[in-house]
């Protein structure tokens, strides 16, 4: 038997990317629709991701219709996330609370099914909102500011604000402290 061709093996490659991104694409509007008037604030990124980032409330950009972290805090995530030498195109953008806030059960389950549509290595909640919520619905006691809590096959992070840090220096110092916990695996940082 002979082996495959180059275009051969490049079509397939690219089937299975387009088969492994429907698939995450159903599964996140099947968890949009867990909560009416969550898909208002579309997630974006890369299906293959790495990182999925998680932010609790709407700033500025997503009130204005505008996807998860698509401002000045998305900007900021992802050049942390490239000095930390993650590859910055590796991440997924979430909301976790997109509208009226629902009960804590359906939040925490859609959120759930969100990252394990994306099934990332690393969850990175970037607000004590984004924090509780991850931490309800992976079911972990919490997930606080000054640890890295595995479960799952995942490692899991938060930061206390990223948004709110951006115009304070002092809270940008603390949140780039914590940031660092995220190092790639086999980086030394």
């Amino acid at each position: 038997m002979s082996e495959p061709s180059d275009s051969a093996v490049n079509v397939g490659a690219a089937a299975l990317r387009a088969l492994h991104e429907a698939r995450v694409a159903a599964e996140l509007a099947a968890a949009d629709a867990m909560l009416p008037g969550s898909d208002a604030t579309p997630s974006k990124g890369d299906p293959f991701a790495a990182i999925v980032v998680v932010k609790g409330l709407p700033g500025p950009a997503e009130a204005s219709g505008k996807p998860a972290l698509s401002g000045a805090d998305g900007e900021a995530a992802r050049k942390a996330l490239d000095a930390l030498r993650w590859d910055d195109a590796s991440v997924f953008f979430i909301l976790s609370r997109p509208g009226a806030a629902p009960d804590q059960a359906s939040r925490a389950a859609r959120v759930r099914r969100q990252i394990e549509a994306v099934d990332p290595e690393l969850v990175l909640a970037v607000d004590a909102e984004a924090a509780h919520d991850t931490a309800v619905a992976f079911g972990l006691s919490s997930l606080g500011f000054d640890e890295v809590v595995r479960a799952g096959g995942r490692r899991f992070v938060a930061c206390d604000g990223l948004e709110a840090s951006l115009g304070d220096p002092a809270r940008k110092r603390r949140v780039w402290a914590q940031l660092k916990r995220v190092t790639p695996p086999g980086s030394v940082y």
